[in-house]
C-alpha cells in the first residue's frame, strides 16, 4: 500500500556548512511548507507552478527562523512522484532542527531510511534495480563504481532484464493458451523459435552472471595481499604504494603484528591493500597472532603479492656472491608453488624488492631461474624504498582486473541479490531447456517457465514483498 502521509529529512549530511536541504514529499508537503513560508514577494506557495523556487523567510508565530529558498515539484513530475519540497536553508545545525521541528508541528513525520525512494519505486518512478542503484551512487568512491551506479540507475540493467522477461512471458502466454487446448494435442508456441530464445537467454544470463565477480570486487574494493617473510620491505611497500608513511618501517623483523589496510584508486578502480605480519616460525605470543591472520588475509584476498628481499637470493653461477646468502632460488620457487598449490584461485604476483642492488644482468638470471615451463610466473622488480617499479606494478595490478566490459559500457552486476535471482532464473530456464529437448507436456514446462519469470520479477521489482523492501531500504541513509 502506498504511504500517504507527508514526510520529512534532512537531505544533505547532518552537522553544520554552508547550507542544508530540507525535503519533504507527500500531498501536503506545499501546504505545510506554505504554513511556515513567506515570500518577499508576498506569493501563495500553493499557487505556485512545479520547479519553480522562490525566495523568503521561514517564520512561526512572529518569530522568523532564517530566511530560504523553497523548491516546489508538483506531482507526477518529481523524484518521488508526490508533491515535493525543498527548503534551502543555512547550514547551522540549530536552524536545521527548528525548521524540521516546525514541520512537523505542520503536520509531516520523519521520514525512515531510504523512504523518498522507496516512495519513488512505489510510485513508479524507478524500478527495484533502479533504486538500489541510487545507494549504490551515494557509495561510490572511485570512477569504476560511479559508472556502474549510474548505467544501473538510468535502466541499462532494468532493460536488458525486462526485454529478455517479457519476451519469455510472450511464449509463456502460448505455452498456458495450449494447456487449454490440451484435449484438442494443437501447438501455438513454436517450438524452434522458443529454444532459440531459450539458448540466447541463457547465454545473457551466463554473462551478466560472469560480470559480478568484476562488478563485485569494483564496488568494494579489490582486496590485494602483500606477503612474505619479515622484514622483506611489506611495510615500505605499502607506503610507497600510497606515497605516505603509513606503516611503521623498521629494520627489527616482526614489527607489524597485525594487518594494516588503506585503500587507493588507480585510473578509477579501487584498490584496498593489506599489510600484513612476516610470515615465520616465532615463540612470539602477539606476532603468531598476527601471523594467523597473514593467512586469514590472504584468504580473503583477490591478488597475492609476494615479496622478496634480493639481498637475501643466491643464484646459480655466484652472480650474487657478494652478498651472504640465505635464500636458494631453488628454495623460493619451491616457496612460491607452495602458495600457489594452497591459493590455486588467487592470483599470484612475486615481486623482487632491492632492484637497486642488482645488475641487469643479475635481474636476467632471475627471471630466467624464477620463470617456470610454461613461462606462466609473473615477476616483477621494484625498490620500494627508492620508489622503482612502483608505477609498473599498479598497471600490473590494474591488468588483473577485467575492465573491458566497463569500457565498454556493458551491464555489469554489483548487487549479491540480483546476483541470486539470476542464478535462480538460469537454473530455472536451463530446466525449461531440457523440457523442451525431451518432449517434456507443456504443463510441466510451464511451472519452471513462471519459477524463471517469478526470478526475473524479484530483480527489477514486479515481485516483491515487505520484507524485501524492509531489507533494501533499511540500508538507505534518512532523507534519501
Amino acid at each position: 500500500m502506498i504511504p500517504t502521509e507527508t514526510i520529512v529529512a534532512l537531505a544533505t549530511p547532518s552537522g553544520a556548512g554552508a547550507i542544508a536541504v530540507i525535503r519533504l514529499s507527500g500531498k501536503e508537503a506545499v501546504s505545510i511548507a506554505a504554513n511556515v513560508f513567506i515570500s518577499v514577494s508576498g506569493k501563495d506557495l500553493t499557487k505556485q507552478k512545479t520547479h519553480t523556487i522562490h525566495l523568503g523567510h521561514i517564520v512561526s508565530n512572529g518569530k522568523t527562523y532564517d530566511q530560504v529558498l523553497v523548491s516546489v515539484f508538483k506531482n507526477p513530475n518529481s523524484y518521488t512522484g508526490e508533491d515535493v519540497v525543498e527548503i534551502s536553508c543555512h547550514g547551522s545545525t540549530f536552524i536545521q532542527q527548528q525548521i524540521i521541528q516546525l514541520l512537523l508541528r505542520n503536520g509531516a513525520k520523519m521520514a525512515q531510511p531510504g523512504e523518498f525512494t522507496l516512495r519513488a519505486f512505489l510510485n513508479g518512478k524507478l524500478d527495484l534495480s533502479q533504486a538500489e542503484a541510487v545507494a549504490d551512487l551515494i557509495a561510490s568512491d572511485n570512477e569504476a563504481s560511479h559508472q556502474i551506479a549510474m548505467q544501473q540507475m538510468r535502466g541499462g540493467f532494468s532493460n536488458e532484464i525486462a526485454n529478455l522477461r517479457q519476451e519469455l512471458l510472450n511464449f509463456a502466454s502460448l505455452i498456458e493458451l495450449e494447456l487449454d487446448f490440451a484435449e484438442e494435442d494443437v501447438e501455438f508456441a513454436d517450438r524452434t523459435q522458443f529454444k532459440d530464445l531459450l539458448i540466447r537467454i541463457e547465454f545473457v544470463l551466463k554473462r551478466l552472471i560472469d560480470s559480478f565477480a568484476v562488478g563485485n570486487v569494483i564496488k568494494n574494493g579489490i582486496p590485494i595481499a602483500i606477503v612474505g617473510e619479515p622484514n622483506v620491505g611489506k611495510s615500505t611497500l605499502l607506503n610507497a604504494l600510497l606515497n605516505e608513511e603509513r606503516a611503521i618501517v623498521s629494520d627489527i623483523a616482526g614489527t607489524t603484528r597485525d594487518t594494516i589496510e588503506d585503500e587507493l584508486v588507480i585510473e578509477g578502480i579501487g584498490f584496498r591493500f593489506i599489510d600484513t605480519a612476516g610470515i615465520r616460525d616465532t615463540t612470539d605470543h602477539v606476532e603468531s597472532i598476527g601471523i594467523k591472520k597473514t593467512f586469514e588475509k590472504i584468504e580473503q584476498a583477490q591478488v597475492v603479492l609476494y615479496l622478496v628481499d634480493s639481498s637475501l637470493l643466491s643464484v646459480v653461477g655466484s652472480l650474487l656472491s657478494v652478498v651472504s646468502s640465505q635464500l636458494s632460488v631453488e628454495k623460493l620457487k619451491s616457496d612460491i608453488e607452495q602458495i600457489k598449490n594452497k591459493y590455486p584461485h588467487k592470483t599470484l604476483l612475486t615481486i623482487i624488492n632491492k632492484k637497486d642492488l642488482l645488475s641487469s644482468e643479475m635481474i636476467k638470471k632471475l627471471e630466467t631461474e624464477l620463470t617456470t615451463d610454461s613461462g606462466q610466473q609473473q615477476i616483477l622488480f621494484i625498490s620500494a624504498k627508492n620508489n622503482i617499479g612502483i608505477d609498473e606494478l599498479k598497471q600490473t595490478l590494474l591488468s588483473f582486473v577485467n575492465t573491458g566490459a566497463l569500457r565498454n559500457n556493458e551491464t555489469i552486476v554489483t548487487n549479491s541479490r540480483h546476483y541470486d535471482s539470476l542464478l535462480k532464473a538460469l537454473e530455472e530456464i536451463q530446466k525449461v531447456k531440457w523440457g523442451l529437448e525431451s518432449n517434456l507436456s507443456s504443463d510441466l514446462m510451464a511451472i519452471d517457465i513462471r519459477e524463471a519469470l517469478y526470478h526475473f520479477g524479484e530483480i527489477t521489482g514486479e515481485v516483491t514483498n515487505d520484507e524485501l523492501l524492509g531489507n533494501i531500504f533499511a540500508n538507505f541513509c534518512i532523507g534519501k
